[in-house]
């Protein structure tokens, strides 16, 4: 996720009576009585909120630390609990990391899956542990956003929800994966729950933090699929490459696959296709799981061998294969000597700009000006990652994401969040999911 530069003390609280004046009971005549009184209990419980945020912040939970990580599920299962649900921890040995937590309340109406991850890239040897409140409108914290803040919004919807008495008139499961940041393996297995959670479901919402702008929300995520490429040459002293005994090498042939898919590829809308690491000589050793390697040649040696590792970005997976496909073909008329094979790994599943997610979408901004907050539009794919929602959206009938608080410094050592979005999102979430319930027909 893009980064957002800290704002000024003045800046924030300048935002926050502006956000103030455009969200007071004046500006929400169009919600009906219920909605009122929703919002209207959003708005007095903001500082109850922020406690709850504090707390989970301040609970260590990087990938790594599978105890943490179980602990912070353990604090939204009691309130999860408090309010109705039914919890189960998914243990995750199977895929070697601390497992996840589901929670699911109610049988009729329509089926809301809620999709938020507690895991953070902060780990227990990172300086950056605790939640500070900065002043009236700001605060920092490691996962702050990225995303206990969206996991909070999400309970505090359910919460408002409950406090007017229409809880009871939806399916809820809310589905906190334990290894966002850094998923386990095999993928596959690590997310089948989530899966199967999705096809139960009829609407997926899911509360990262977007882009940053709270006036955006995420309707399409490209997906990563990961690549490698090798080559092999003939190694021989450097005197005699180019030469028909010899040929050209690895590295050569490395180079001449790469700049075809550059040159054949490059511009297409929404694709990216990125060699991330290139290791070449005469010994190549690559640790493909953690991303590093080492080479070992001399510059008087033709290169033996060349390894190539990158990620490739669709935003369907219609393109995602018809590139795949394209790609290999690319391989075609090695040069003399050379040879080049190339594999594919998919990961993350692209979400796609589907009817059904626009309609959520219009839902969501509808909800969003009636309660005073301006329209919200579909923000850049480009600017969204790869994210558990991706898993669910094909399944289900609309999806959304980028939902949770906004602010800025994801993954970085200056997280922060902007806390007058965290009122904003529980609001905007919750009218949304009364008025899919209110008008839901099956």
């Amino acid at each position: 996720m893009r980064s957002v530069p800290f704002p000024s003390r003045s800046t924030a609280f300048f935002l926050l009576i502006i956000m103030s004046l455009t969200s007071d009971v004046s500006a929400r005549q169009n919600l009906d009585e219920i909605e009122q009184r929703m919002a209207a209990y959003v708005d007095g419980r903001v500082e109850p909120a922020i406690d709850f945020l504090a707390r989970v912040v301040d609970i260590n939970s990087g990938s790594m630390n599978f105890e943490g990580v179980r602990a912070v599920g353990a604090v939204f299962a009691e309130e999860l609990e408090a309010l109705g649900f039914t919890s189960r921890w998914v243990d995750g040995a199977a895929f070697d990391r601390a497992g996840h937590l589901f929670a699911t309340r109610g049988d009729k109406g329509p089926h809301f899956l809620l999709i938020g991850h507690l895991d953070t890239v902060f780990e227990i040897d990172s300086p950056f542990q605790a939640f500070e409140r900065i002043d009236e409108g700001k605060a920092v914290g490691p996962g702050i956003i990225d995303m206990k803040g969206g996991d909070v919004v999400m309970v505090e919807a359910v919460r408002a929800l409950a406090a007017v008495g229409v809880l009871d008139e939806m399916t809820v499961t809310v589905a906190l994966i334990g290894d966002e940041e850094s998923s386990g393996d095999p993928l596959e297995i690590g997310r089948a729950s989530l899966v199967e959670a999705a096809i139960k479901a009829d609407v997926v919402m899911a509360f990262e933090p977007g882009d940053g702008d709270p006036g955006t929300a995420v309707l399409a995520r490209r997906g990563f699929t990961g690549w490698e490429l090798h080559t092999s040459g003939i190694r021989a002293h450097s005197s005699s490459v180019f030469s028909e005994s010899t040929g050209y090498g690895s590295i050569y042939e490395a180079a001449r696959v790469l700049t075809r898919f550059q040159e054949t590829l490059a511009g297409e809308e929404l694709l990216t296709f990125n060699p991330g690491i290139i290791l070449g000589g005469t010994t190549v050793e690559f640790d493909e799981e953690n991303d590093r390697g080492s080479a070992i040649g001399k510059t008087n040696v033709v290169s033996e061998k060349t390894i190539v590792s990158g990620d490739l970005r669709t935003i369907s997976p219609e393109q995602r294969e018809d590139v795949k496909a394209r790609m290999r073909a690319l391989l075609e008329d090695n040069l003399p000597g050379t040879t080049a094979l190339l594999t594919f790994r998919d990961s993350y599943p692209p979400m796609g700009q589907t009817e059904g997610n626009e309609r959520l979408l219009s839902i969501f901004s509808q909800a969003s000006m009636d309660a005073g907050y301006g329209p919200v539009v579909a923000g850049d794919p480009r600017e969204a990652g790869a994210a558990d929602v991706s898993f669910a959206a094909g399944h289900a009938e609309m999806a959304l994401d980028g939902l949770g608080m906004t602010g800025g410094g994801t993954h970085t050592t200056h997280e922060w969040a902007d806390l007058a979005t965290l009122p904003m999102q529980v609001t905007r979430s919750a009218i949304t999911m009364y008025r899919i319930t209110r008008s839901w027909k099956r």
